[in-house]
C-alpha cells in the first residue's frame, strides 16, 4: 500500500440530488432550510430558456415568498455582488437560491459572503478569508461545466483591476445542489462545448495537482472518461437526455475532484485572461489547456499519460517525446471536434498584454497547486505560445 493511500485526507462535498425532476425540489429544500423569503439569483438567459419558471412554481407551491435578482454579468462583477447583497438585506431575505451556470452561482456565493461578513467582496480574495458562514444556499446548475454548485470556489471579477478574484473557502460550499440534466437540453452548441471543456480542464488539473489524492483521482479520471466520450455526442444530439446526463455527471465528478485537489496554471491564467478581456471562462481554458500541459509535461508524465489512456490513446512502445506530442495532438483534435479553435490572437490579445496578464496570474491561488513551479517569465512564455 503506497504512502499516498495511507495519507490523511479530508474530502468536502455538499448534499446533492441528481436526476430528472431535481429542479422541482427547490421549494421543498428551501422550506427544509427554514426559508422565510428567498432571493433567487439567476440571469436573463436562464429566464429566457424557461428554467426559472419551474423553480418559482416550486417556491409558490410551498407558500414561500421570493425576490428575483437577475442583474448578473456573464463574468459576475464585484458590483453585481454588492448590489445583490443590498437587495438581499433590504428585502429581509434569509436564503439564497442560485439558478444558472457558474456566474449566478458564484454571484450568489458572493452575496452570501458580503451579507454575513459586512465587508466589500474584494476583501475576501484568496484562501480561507471568509470568517462568518453564509445564509443557506441552494444551487441549481443549468450548465455542465462550472460545478460551482458543489465547490468551495467563487470567481468574481474585480472591476477596478480588471481581473478575476478566486475566493476559496469551505464556507462557500452550498448546502444542497439540485442537479437536473434535463436543463442542459436548451444549451446552445458553443456554450455546451465551452462549459464541457471547463469540466475537462477541472478534471485534468485536479489529477495533476500537487494536492491530489486517491480520493480526488477517482473522480478526476471518471470525469475525463465521461466528458471525452459524451461531450461530442451531446453536441451532435443536444436533446438526447442520456448524453446530457453523462456530461452533467462528468461535471459533477470533476467538481468533486477540483474542489478538494484545487487546480493549476490553466485556471490561474484563464482567470487573468477572462478578467482582462471579459471572455467566457471555458473558452479561456480551451485556448490555454494544451500549452500549459506542454509546460507541465516534464514534471508529471505518468499522470498525463494516464489521462491520455483514458481518452483512448495507446502509448505502448513510444518514446517520451512522442507520447507528449500524441497527447497534445489529441487535446487539439478534441477541441477541433467541438468547434473550439481560437487562439489568443483571435480574441484580441497582443504581445503588449502579456506582462499584465502574467502579473495577475502569479497572484492567483490556483497557481500554488500547479505540478510544475511557474515563474512570471514562464507564465509569459506560455501566453506567447497561445497567441
Amino acid at each position: 500500500m503506497t504512502a499516498a493511500i495511507l495519507e490523511l485526507r479530508k474530502f468536502v462535498v455538499p448534499e446533492f440530488v441528481f436526476g430528472t425532476g431535481a429542479i422541482e425540489l427547490a421549494g421543498q429544500y428551501a422550506r427544509n432550510f427554514g426559508a422565510r423569503k428567498v432571493m433567487v439569483v439567476t440571469d436573463a438567459g436562464v429566464n429566457k430558456a424557461g428554467w426559472l419558471e419551474p423553480v418559482l412554481n416550486s417556491l409558490k407551491k410551498h407558500s414561500l415568498s421570493y425576490v428575483v435578482f437577475e442583474d448578473v454579468h456573464v463574468n459576475p462583477r464585484d458590483y453585481d455582488v454588492m448590489n445583490g447583497a443590498h437587495i438581499f438585506r433590504e428585502n429581509a431575505c434569509n436564503l439564497l437560491l442560485a439558478v444558472g451556470g457558474g456566474s449566478p452561482m458564484d454571484c450568489a456565493k458572493g452575496i452570501g459572503i458580503v451579507f454575513s461578513n459586512e465587508r466589500h467582496i474584494n476583501e475576501f480574495e484568496g484562501v480561507d478569508q471568509v470568517i462568518n458562514p453564509m445564509p443557506p444556499l441552494i444551487c441549481i446548475p443549468t450548465t455542465a461545466g462550472s460545478a460551482a454548485d458543489i465547490s468551495q470556489f467563487a470567481i468574481i471579477a474585480d472591476s477596478i483591476r480588471k481581473t478575476k478574484m478566486a475566493i476559496v473557502s469551505k464556507a462557500l460550499v452550498p448546502d444542497v445542489a439540485l442537479i437536473d440534466p434535463v436543463v442542459l437540453t436548451s444549451m446552445p452548441p458553443y456554450l455546451t462545448a465551452c462549459t464541457g471543456i471547463d469540466a475537462l480542464s477541472h478534471a485534468i488539473e485536479a489529477f495533476v495537482s500537487t494536492a491530489s489524492s486517491p480520493l480526488t483521482d477517482l473522480h478526476a479520471l471518471k470525469a475525463v472518461e465521461l466528458m471525452s466520450k459524451y461531450l461530442p455526442l451531446a453536441l451532435r444530439s443536444p436533446e438526447n437526455i442520456e448524453y446530457r446526463n453523462y456530461t452533467m455527471l462528468g461535471s459533477l465528478s470533476a467538481g468533486m475532484a477540483f474542489s478538494n485537489a484545487v487546480l493549476g496554471a490553466v485556471h490561474a491564467m484563464a482567470h487573468s485572461l477572462g478578467g482582462m478581456f471579459d471572455l467566457p471562462h471555458g473558452e479561456c481554458n480551451a485556448i490555454l489547456l494544451r500549452h500549459v500541459m506542454r509546460f507541465n509535461f516534464p514534471t508529471c508524465r505518468d499522470r498525463y499519460e494516464k489521462i491520455g489512456e483514458i481518452m483512448g490513446l495507446d502509448f505502448a512502445g513510444m518514446a517520451v517525446d512522442d507520447k507528449e506530442k500524441l497527447l497534445l495532438t489529441k487535446i487539439e483534435s478534441f477541441l477541433e471536434k467541438l468547434g473550439i479553435h481560437k487562439t489568443l490572437t483571435d480574441i484580441g490579445v497582443t504581445e503588449a498584454d502579456i506582462p499584465t496578464l502574467a502579473r495577475s496570474t502569479v497572484l492567483d491561488p490556483c497557481l500554488a497547486t500547479n505540478p510544475r513551479t511557474a515563474s512570471i517569465k514562464d507564465i509569459e512564455e506560455i501566453f506567447r505560445h497561445a497567441l
